[in-house]
């Protein structure tokens, strides 16, 4: 193998904290789905280290990055050119150098988020009220593939309710309702879909939500997070009755699946490697 080829094979994933990513193992799966050879590993990085970490990176050979908390919108920031879904969300969890030294973004979340609810949970999206949590880079990183699925409308809660308002004034529009605030100004009505994007269950926590929320009778609830437990979110969801309850394993399937097509040309199999990450992990 020319040393051509072994920097083009180095991938990782980057983010702070790190340790807890299944990237690795996912992207080794499709990897030997395809037969090829890839190097991808975990990246601990400094907060205020991003920047010159991912230019090294690249400096020194390497080909692609995932980018993950609290990095997304800092990647969208640096990369020299980005990806239509990129620039409608501001944040990237993909980077790739071209032939050109060019830092290319671009965010596979969205396709990950709808392709596992939509594709492989069957649950639909269409004419539903959707009530979002958080209102960080992640979110923004699967708001617009969210609004392609034309929902009824849709309600951002954050913490900081003028980072959901300014969040949603972006992205309303006369086909599509979308609003936002903080937690207990979420509008007393049947949600259809309920979905977790803070990162409170990083430290097993919940956002402070209103007792008063009302759920449609198959209301589903999905965590962007995933873990070897139910998130605290999804133990939420299922004691307020809510039908349907996902983490975002899938997402994060979905996602890297994506990725990997835009680095390798090929597609890979999505459902074997779900279902083996959820059989080593008790799940």
């Amino acid at each position: 193998m020319t040393s051509t080829q072994t920097f083009r094979d180095r991938f990782a994933v980057v983010g702070n904290p790190i340790g807890h990513s299944l990237s690795p193992a996912i992207h080794t799966a499709f990897a030997q789905q395809t037969n090829q050879a890839i190097d991808y590993r975990t990246a601990l990085v400094e907060v205020d280290l991003f920047e010159q970490w991912v230019h090294q990176f690249f400096d020194e050979g390497g080909h692609g990055l995932n980018v993950t908390l609290p990095f997304k919108t800092r990647a969208f920031a640096l990369a020299n050119q980005a990806s239509p879904r990129a620039q409608a969300a501001e944040a990237a969890n993909f980077l790739m150098r071209d032939e050109a030294g060019d830092i290319i973004a671009d965010n596979t979340d969205g396709r990950g988020l709808v392709t596992d609810m939509t594709v492989n949970a069957g649950w639909p999206l269409h004419d539903a009220r959707i009530l979002i949590l958080g209102a960080g880079g992640a979110v923004r990183g699967v708001l617009p593939a969210l609004l392609a699925e034309a929902p009824q409308c849709v309600f951002v809660a954050n913490r900081t309710p003028e980072r959901a308002q300014q969040l949603a004034e972006r992205w309303s529009s006369d086909a599509i309702a979308v609003s936002g605030g903080g937690y207990h100004d979420v509008p007393l009505v049947a949600w259809d879909v309920v979905i977790n994007g803070t990162s409170t269950g990083l430290s097993n926590e919940m956002p402070a939500l209103s007792s008063s929320m009302i759920f449609a009778p198959q209301c589903r609830g999905y965590d962007m997070a995933y873990g070897r437990a139910p998130t605290p979110f999804m133990a939420w969801a299922r004691e307020q009755g809510v039908a349907e309850v996902m983490d975002g394993l899938g997402m994060l399937v979905e996602q890297a699946a994506e990725s990997f097509f835009l680095w390798r040309g090929e597609y890979p199999e999505t459902p074997s490697v779900v279902s083996s990450l959820r059989a080593e992990s008790g799940g």
